[in-house]
């Protein structure tokens, strides 16, 4: 049995994951109740922030892959304490625990990102998400619980609702309406099939020299937003035009819209190239990514068929 906290798109990507290996699933979310799962994954109702709910909900578990987070804007007052709950509750059943991170945690750099390199961020989130990772690996180095970190970049696919190219992007596509993309459109960037994502961190439960470390989920080799918009067009038959999204419309959406203004303190990632090195991951594992040739299509198909599926809307 395994245990997957969260009912968002990366949360539903390792179900995938895990069911194609015949995997005995149970998913934990607050409202217990997650629609459009897998036949067979059993559902409970949780507050993580609680570990003796974890702990109840991890019953029997070989691995908990924690996939949940806060709201954006309310990660530094609720995600130190979501985490400890995850920690402890793991820790309580004697389950591997693998967390899924972003990039938040380096910083602005100007070479490729490598594992090695310091959490050193100075924004509001990275703060928080640096000191997140510090607090894994020590629980890992003082054995109470045995940890590996997936780290994924933008990431994109079924289910995907906030993300710079999530719902929003690829329905404009879909509809014929402008693709807004942030920052410069012709930077290079690394983005993440979440099908990839997924199938990382279900690699990492099995494989026991993934623990104690963070690992770069693999990524298709990375491309500018203007040719991600060109390729999805493409994928969707749309002639929609692109859009820049600057700076200041972004602080002026976020005085209505938190999400958005939490947004403004990343932007370093859209405005220079942004680049991720997962030659550690796909040389261990043997995982190369999906080539955006065909993530990109498949997920245009799945948006697609998402506005009269049952169960299929994006998640946050």
């Amino acid at each position: 049995m395994n245990l997957v906290i969260g009912g968002g798109p990366l949360a539903r990507a390792v179900v995938r994951a895990l069911v194609r290996r015949s995997r005995r699933v149970r998913v934990a979310t607050r409202s217990g109740s997650v629609e459009g799962l897998p036949d067979g994954v059993e559902t409970v109702k949780a507050d993580v922030r609680d570990a003796n709910q974890v702990a109840d909900a991890a019953k029997g578990v070989h691995a908990v892959f924690q996939c949940a987070q806060p709201p954006y804007h309310q990660w530094v007052t609720l995600f130190a304490p979501l985490q400890r709950g995850v920690i402890e509750g793991s820790r309580t059943v004697g389950a591997k625990l693998i967390v899924a991170e972003n990039l938040y945690g380096y910083g602005p750099v100007d070479v490729p990102l490598v594992e090695t390199m310091p959490m050193a961020a100075t924004t509001r989130k990275g703060r928080v998400r640096a000191e997140l990772t510090r607090d894994l690996l020590a629980a890992h180095a003082r054995g109470d619980v045995r940890v590996a970190i997936a780290r994924g970049s933008d990431f994109f696919g079924p289910f995907v609702g906030g993300s710079a190219v999530g719902d929003r992007f690829f329905l404009a596509a879909l509809g014929g309406r402008a693709l807004d993309v942030l920052g410069d459109p012709d930077a290079r960037h690394a983005w993440t099939f979440v099908d990839d994502f997924g199938e990382a961190m279900a690699i990492l439960a099995e494989r026991d020299e993934g623990l104690g470390r963070a690992w770069h989920v693999p990524n298709a080799p990375p491309v500018s937003a203007r040719s991600f918009a060109d390729q999805t067009r493409s994928a969707a038959g749309s002639r929609s035009s692109l859009r820049i999204v600057p700076r200041w419309m972004l602080r002026a959406m976020g005085v209505f819209m938190p999400n958005m203004r939490e947004m403004v303190e990343m932007l370093y990632e859209f405005e220079q190239p942004w680049l991720v090195d997962d030659r550690a991951f796909t040389r261990t594992f043997q995982m190369t990514a999906t080539p955006l040739s065909q993530s990109i299509p498949r997920t245009v198909d799945w948006y697609r068929q998402a506005v009269r599926r049952p169960g299929a809307r994006p998640a946050p």
